[in-house]
């Protein structure tokens, strides 16, 4: 028996819409503005960190993964579609491939933007064509944003639009210094069911400035190597250093200040921000209650705000300490898959808690 809800909702199917009167454009091509990628040269694959095997090979591997990648353009398309090839089709058993390896679609000017829809594919397609609406489009020029899969990399991708259409240049940034994000599968955007709803891309909408996501799953160690190359990239709005459910405690003691020492080198004027881990619900058995952090996770939470503290009575002001731990509020529990990978809302409390710290300083 087939009880697939498809076959009673077609709007649970996979759309299966005519391509006919589309063109498409690769992505590159003038002048859609592509963020989210420091190192990228034109012509060569999407990769968030340099083609060098002197990363740590979770780091080497997963920087093909286009998280934090975004296409802005201006366009009276009625149609808006995407033909992609990705590297691979991510799959998780508690991620939707929505957000794995799918693309979702905003519009509206800076601050007013809205979600409209996102691209759908069969499960285990490397390569497909896909609509990022399901309703027709006003055909007004409009401000459009792409988001990029989480937890994919991309071969090949193009635009389509109706045959008539134009594409014109983006709303410009309020600001085009990048906000840099440095962490784990929780910063990547692990499970957020759509590429739009990973905290630092909630981050990039409400200030209107490019925010570049680093972080990498189970690989955000803290490691020299990895600080050096963040340290590479130009003018720099803030550092958010949110790699301790990867560190751990014993990781963040050995790494936290060499890690801020290369940033602060090359930087010497940037914020820093150390989020200490966000609430994970292994915690609850050992404190007895979500209301209650457990001593282990608190006192690395403490450790990393007396070594800040330390760092600016030395006279370095521009470090900030966050505690991640008390970020999303009393009902944090509510708020994973997994016990420790974030939901969309989630994100969004992480998002809406840094974003009260970041515009004080910002």
């Amino acid at each position: 028996m087939n009880n697939s809800a498809a076959k009673f909702d077609p709007a649970m199917a996979v759309p299966n819409k005519s391509q006919e009167g589309l063109k498409f454009i690769p992505f590159d091509t003038p002048p859609i503005r592509l963020t989210g990628f420091a190192f990228h040269e034109p012509g060569k694959t999407l990769r968030r960190f340099p083609l060098t095997e002197e990363l740590p090979y979770g780091v080497y591997v997963q920087a093909y993964h286009t998280s934090g990648g975004r296409l802005d353009f201006r366009s009276n398309t009625r149609r808006l579609w995407i033909r992609v090839k990705l590297h691979e089709s991510s799959h998780a058993d508690h991620m939707p491939d929505t957000g794995g390896c799918g693309f979702d679609l905003y519009i509206g000017e800076p601050g007013k933007a809205a979600m409209l829809g996102g691209s759908r594919s069969k499960a285990g397609s490397d390569e497909y064509t896909s609509p990022l609406h399901t309703f027709e489009l006003s055909g007004k020029m409009e401000n459009y944003t792409i988001n990029m899969p989480l937890y994919s990399g991309v071969l090949s991708l193009e635009i389509g639009i109706d045959e008539n259409a134009e594409i014109l240049p983006p709303a410009p940034f309020a600001s085009e210094k990048p906000i840099i994000v440095y962490g784990t599968s929780i910063t990547q955007g692990g499970c957020a069911s759509r590429p739009g709803m990973a905290y630092p891309a909630i981050l990039s909408r409400y200030f209107n400035q490019p925010v570049l996501n680093y972080g990498f799953s189970g690989s955000g160690r803290g490691e020299p190597i990895v600080a050096e190359h963040l340290a590479m990239i130009e003018n720099p709005a803030a550092f958010i250093l949110d790699y301790e459910p990867n560190a751990q405690a014993e990781g963040i003691r050995e790494t936290l200040e060499t890690f801020i020492g290369i940033l602060r080198k090359k930087n010497p004027e940037t914020p820093i921000f150390v989020m200490s881990s966000v609430r994970l619900n292994r915690e609850i058995p050992i404190s007895g209650s979500p209301a209650i952090q457990a001593p282990r996770q608190a006192a690395s939470a403490r450790f990393q705000q007396g070594l800040i503290r330390r760092m600016r009575k030395a006279g370095d002001n521009n470090l900030y300490f966050i505690n991640g731990g008390k970020i999303s509020g009393k009902d944090w529990h509510e708020f994973s898959v997994d016990g420790i990978h974030q939901t969309d809302l989630g994100f969004y409390f992480i998002a809406n808690g840094l974003k009260k710290i970041l515009k004080k300083v910002l």
